[in-house]
């Protein structure tokens, strides 16, 4: 059965990352810490699955 919660993470990450590439953006912007909020969270969701 598909992750649907992991997916449409994992969808979100790949559209800013692809956002912030487009436009050049630096670190320090809101896009470039939500990639960092989302790496988190999708670690924590995949570690979930090995318990």
């Amino acid at each position: 059965m598909a992750d649907l919660y992991l997916k449409a993470l994992e969808s979100e990450r790949k559209s800013l990352w692809a956002t912030c590439r487009l436009k050049g953006l630096a670190r320090e912007t809101p896009e470039r810490t939500r990639i960092a909020a989302l790496d988190g969270l999708i670690r924590d969701h995949k570690g979930k699955g090995k318990v």
